[in-house]
């Protein structure tokens, strides 16, 4: 409904418009006199307009001259002035709300009131009192959800581990720091972890652990073998040495007569786990038996693997979605590896650990989450980073190049390849049509045939290939029989081809900050020095791009992809039960979201069965 009305200060005259709110026919009498605000038009005869004006009687202007008047979303029936004095008279009635900060907390912290707060978000004597409403606002807002995700952690915590494992040869536990006796010399961090097999293992190494692996380990070896069930989530850099820590945690478990399980996001990386694994085992002479259940795994193949699986010869199994289906069966399950866990939704994480009981969980992700959202989710004692690279391990290289200087990029592949390296192209999408202004694998592949030298052993690869397909154009790759891979993002993920030293990337701009980080991992992978071009349309150089070219931390570009990007878009959290804060900004207030993590872990550890006044209802458990 569009109701009309002409108002005239005087002089001359102004057509006022309202949208879908009849009522104001009560409230704008004839004669009445109001002031009105809005942006003032004119229409082509020069007749002055205004619509859905703000309004206010003459009278009462000047009670509200010189003040902040709240702004509210439309709700139907209810103009602004309705609204400001249905919360005025709500306000009234509630003068006693619960504080649930102590006082010397609050003081501590600078905070105001919570009634306070409240009346002065909605009705501020002045912009000081109103930022001062907004922090506390923000504070609970963290304050409410950090505590119920610190319960939730508690809960998970008490979950005791009936079956705790062993790590010594003669069943005990091994010994930890600080068990020694007076005056002994203090093991080095490595000595402390040379322990039966997993010792065997360490010895077998060809690098020595960098101190984060060993801090690292030790977290994950306590929880094992601890008195609760391991819930950990392990996050490192591109190449940090995560998956070393993997195997150790599966042999551990192997050891203890059990059975460990790694899931894999892709037939390729679960593969390249496998021959991994079975290496380091053959390395180290271990009696530990593996085996790879993927979908392309079929027939009599897969029939041994399923019987392996269910009698429990096999001590190790490595698949994809696979490992959680219906049909297969574990004698006696006793881990669960999750490796670059955010590409799984929470039902197929937990569906297979679902498949013993009393299963220990832990999680990798090679896309760092930044301090300021690991405090939200999971809490800093059930997390482990890896920041440094393993020793001999070089930085990659970055540049950020317009497409203009194409040639200038080949020329640098070309001579790569002729020192005996390889090399990737990456482009967005598979084939022609999906977008025309973006480069596509079939045809890009077409083209360098065409331009490079006849010579060059070029081959594609996408997602859409069968299994069987993907697997042996990347085992050709590995195997140094192939120049140059093109290929779709499809190799994001735990590729690990130390002979190939330059990745290039076209139409950059089309990715975000992260996945291009994770891109540029599958380079940098052995000891030589590494090369990573970012290809972009258009003159101006992208920020994200500048952003890759002056860091390769990947802690660091995951903060700046959090600013930018959002915390449900850079990991899928929002699916998976993260609210969206009214008031707060996780990225922005992450002071804020640290002070009021503290408060938090203050007032449980007083009192654990502590429940603020408006908790709101939130499945934690989907974190």
């Amino acid at each position: 409904m569009i109701t009309h009305f002409e108002a005239s200060d005087g002089t001359s005259r102004v057509r006022l418009t309202f949208f879908n709110m009849p009522y104001v026919r009560q409230t704008l009498a004839a004669g009445s006199s109001f002031v009105f605000r809005g942006v003032l038009r004119k229409t082509g005869t020069g007749a002055r307009y205004m619509e859905q004006p703000w309004f206010v009687p003459r009278t009462q202007y000047r009670t509200v001259c010189g003040t902040l008047q709240p702004k509210y979303r439309v709700v139907k029936g209810i103009g602004p002035a309705r609204m400001r004095t249905l919360l005025q008279a709500a306000l009234e009635e509630t003068k006693d709300i619960r504080d649930d900060l102590p006082e010397d907390m609050r003081r501590a912290h600078d905070l105001m009131t919570r009634s306070a707060a409240l009346r002065q978000i909605h009705f501020p004597t002045g912009r000081d009192q109103l930022a001062a409403a907004r922090r506390r606002l923000i504070f609970d807002e963290f304050f409410v959800f950090i505590l119920g995700v610190r319960r939730q952690k508690m809960s998970e915590g008490d979950r005791l581990n009936p079956r705790p494992m062993r790590d010594h040869a003669d069943g005990s536990p091994a010994p930890r720091p600080g068990d020694r006796g007076e005056g002994s010399p203090a093991p080095s961090p490595q000595d402390r972890l040379r322990e039966d097999w997993c010792g065997a293992l360490l010895d077998s190494l060809p690098f020595s652990m960098t101190e984060e692996q060993v801090r690292a380990w030790a977290e994950i070896r306590a929880d094992l073998t601890g008195p609760h069930l391991m819930n950990r989530l392990l996050q490192g850099d591109v190449g940090s040495g995560k998956t070393v820590l993997a195997f150790l945690a599966l042999v551990l478990c192997a050891r203890n007569g059990r059975q460990g399980a790694l899931m894999a996001p892709t037939e390729v990386l679960a593969r390249q786990h496998m021959e991994g694994f079975r290496e380091m085992m053959r390395r180290a002479g271990l009696p530990v038996r593996a085996v790879l259940l993927t979908g392309s795994v079929k027939g009599k193949s897969r029939r041994e693997a399923m019987q392996a699986i269910a009698d429990g010869t096999a001590s190790v199994v490595i698949g994809t979605h696979a490992l959680f289906q219906e049909k297969v069966e574990f004698h006696d399950l006793g881990l669960v590896v999750t490796d670059e866990q955010h590409r799984f939704g929470v039902r197929q994480r937990t569906g297979l650990a679902a498949k013993g009981e009393h299963v220990p969980v832990l999680v990798m992700s090679a896309t760092p989450i930044p301090r300021t959202l690991a405090i939200i989710l999971y809490g800093e004692l059930q997390v482990s980073s890896l920041r440094a690279l393993p020793p001999g391990r070089q930085p990659i290289r970055s540049l950020a190049l317009p497409d203009t200087q194409r040639g200038r990029a080949y020329r640098f592949i070309l001579s790569e390849i002729a020192k005996g390296r390889q090399c990737y192209v990456i482009c967005p999408a598979v084939e022609e049509g999906e977008q025309q202004e973006i480069e596509n694998v079939t045809d890009y592949t077409e083209k360098l045939l065409a331009v490079l030298p006849q010579n060059l052993r070029i081959a594609s690869l996408t997602g859409r290939m069968r299994p069987e397909e993907k697997t042996q154009i990347m085992d050709t790759f590995a195997a140094g029989e192939t120049d140059l891979l093109v290929s779709t993002t499809v190799i994001e993920v735990g590729i690990n081809v130390p002979n190939a030293t330059v990745i290039l990337i076209e139409n950059a701009e089309r990715f975000g900050l992260s996945q291009l980080h994770q891109l540029r991992g599958r380079v940098g992978r052995g000891s030589e020095a590494s090369y990573c071009i970012f290809l972009y349309s258009g003159k101006e150089k992208p920020d994200r791009l500048a952003v890759l070219e002056k860091t390769t931390d990947g802690f660091a570009i995951a903060e700046q992809d959090l600013k930018t990007r959002g915390p449900g878009d850079l990991f899928g959290v929002r699916q998976s039960g993260l609210p969206q804060f009214e008031l707060a900004d996780i990225y922005e207030d992450s002071d804020l979201l640290r002070e009021a993590a503290g408060c938090a872990d203050e007032i449980l550890r007083a009192d654990p069965g502590f429940v603020p006044a408006d908790a709101r209802t939130v499945d934690y458990s989907t974190i």
